[in-house]
């Protein structure tokens, strides 16, 4: 028997475990003794609001893609590049490990991220009793490495000051950028407002 039948909730905020009475059932007007924060057996809407983040995220991936993430002035010539190109870029001038770090946050990491969060999303919707564990470990795994996208957005900003200090030269981030980071900040979101609670409840 889970915690949630025998009537038990958890507060999401500090944790203190409660026992809801009959005469509580409505627990929208439950809070708890502790924090005073509202009771939730699980976060409310959290497939719909994991849904819309998610798609946002997709959305956004897109021009992140396609427009100049850094455009570098060279004695007054602007060269624009997207994320692909100056990884290429990077490559040919044989700095692999900057080449391999950034190819591994923007791309790898953010389309692991879209594909795990669908699976999951799929998974509570088709009520599938498979691999639960390995579900449960997926997203923390996912929750995690999150964060870690930004690493590409750092690289950049650091080549921008190393570059910008010579005074030959200049970088400047571009509109990708600003839509990458935004992807990540809604990715990051999607993964904290899904319930893997959720998961196991496919079990009963």
């Amino acid at each position: 028997m889970s915690a949630r039948a025998a009537g038990f909730v958890a507060c999401t905020i500090c944790g203190k475990l409660h026992r809801i009475l009959q005469n509580q059932l409505d627990i929208r007007y439950v809070r708890c003794v502790q924090c005073g924060a509202k009771l939730h057996s699980r976060k409310p809407h959290s497939l719909q609001r994991t849904w819309a983040l998610l798609l946002t995220g997709i959305l956004l991936y897109v021009p992140a893609n396609i427009y100049p993430i850094m455009i570098t002035r060279d004695l007054g010539r602007p060269e624009e590049n997207t994320i692909i190109s100056g990884i290429i870029a990077l490559w040919n001038l044989d700095a692999y490990l900057v080449a391999g770090v950034i190819f591994v946050a923007s791309v790898v990491v953010p389309i692991m991220k879209f594909l795990v969060i669908l699976y999951l999303l799929l998974s509570v919707h088709r009520k599938s009793p498979l691999a639960r564990k390995q579900k449960v470990r997926l997203y923390h795994i996912t929750e995690f490495i999150g964060p870690w996208s930004m690493v590409d957005i750092f690289v950049m900003a650091l080549l921008v000051a190393l570059v910008n200090m010579g005074g030959i030269a200049s970088v400047e981030p571009g509109m990708a950028a600003v839509a990458f980071a935004a992807m990540v900040g809604v990715t990051m979101l999607a993964i904290m407002v899904f319930d893997p609670r959720l998961l196991w409840d496919n079990e009963r």
